[in-house]
């Protein structure tokens, strides 16, 4: 399987955002959209994205925008 086949089937298994994982697994929230636009990673990034895919950290897809506030969203 090419690597954007397998970053596709991690997501939609994980249900983790692209942003979100280019931004762990390279450093760059744009990976997966210029992946999906032809970009040809080199093969440092291949083994960086593959390593993080054998071994990802835990992920629980939840609320947008981060930590959840005891008070609520709109702190009051």
């Amino acid at each position: 399987m090419s690597l954007h086949g397998e970053i596709e089937a991690f997501l939609e298994r994980t249900r983790m955002p692209a942003t979100r994982f280019g931004r762990l697994a390279a450093g760059d929230p744009r990976l997966v959209g210029d992946l999906r636009q032809g970009r040809m990673p080199g093969p440092a990034l291949t083994a960086r994205v593959r390593a993080f895919l054998a071994a990802p950290p835990a992920w629980k897809p939840g609320r947008r925008g981060g930590a959840i506030s005891a008070r609520g969203s709109n702190g009051r």
